[in-house]
């Protein structure tokens, strides 16, 4: 059974998977939809990516994807440490602007729920970090989106490496929180 664990983020979920070791090494069952669903997790994932960081210091987003193709993700650390973040972007939300974030590692197996209408970012804190995550809806280009790794008015506790951060051209360019016009609207929860 998972360990699943909230944030200050409606919906962000920091997930543990039991992990069954011995002389081998172990297995882990990183995703399974009943678990989720007894957790009230009612998410269906359509795609899994898998991405290499070579340096530490990397950071790749603030990203999202905008609807009708907005995506939720589930991510972890295959190989490596990675600082992994999810920035409510809904309008109207309480926490609007505001951000969670968690070490994910091989060693902790930890992995990270994200929610439709959040940002996802993530700092490399060793080099060759493997990346993996799967998402609720496929890639589209026209949807794709971000908002500045370090904006000060989310400001967002990324570890401190020593150097700058390696960016892609996107990330360096993205527009700030401010200057950002939200697809996204919150919808509080009717009980």
């Amino acid at each position: 059974m998972a360990e699943f664990k909230t944030t200050s983020l409606e919906g962000v979920y920091i997930i543990t998977p039991r992990r069954f070791g011995d002389h081998r090494g172990f297995f882990s069952e990183s995703y399974n939809e009943r678990v989720f669903a007894d957790a009230g997790i009612d998410i269906r994932f359509v795609q899994d990516n898998h991405s290499l960081s070579g340096t530490t210091g990397t950071v790749r987003g603030l990203h999202f994807q905008s609807p009708p193709h907005a995506q939720a993700k589930l991510v972890r650390c295959g190989r490596g440490r990675i600082f992994d973040v999810a920035v409510d972007i809904r309008r109207g939300s309480p926490t609007y602007g505001q951000w969670t974030g968690a070490e994910l590692s091989f060693d902790n197996g930890r992995q990270l729920l994200i929610p439709e209408g959040f940002l996802h970012g993530f700092m490399t804190l060793e080099p060759d970090c493997e990346i993996v995550y799967k998402c609720s809806d496929f890639y589209a280009p026209e949807c794709d989106g971000a908002v500045r790794w370090d904006d000060p008015d989310v400001g967002i506790e990324w570890p401190h490496t020593g150097a700058d951060p390696v960016l892609s051209e996107k990330d360096a360019k993205a527009p700030a929180l401010a200057d950002f016009d939200t697809p996204f609207t919150y919808a509080e929860k009717v009980s």
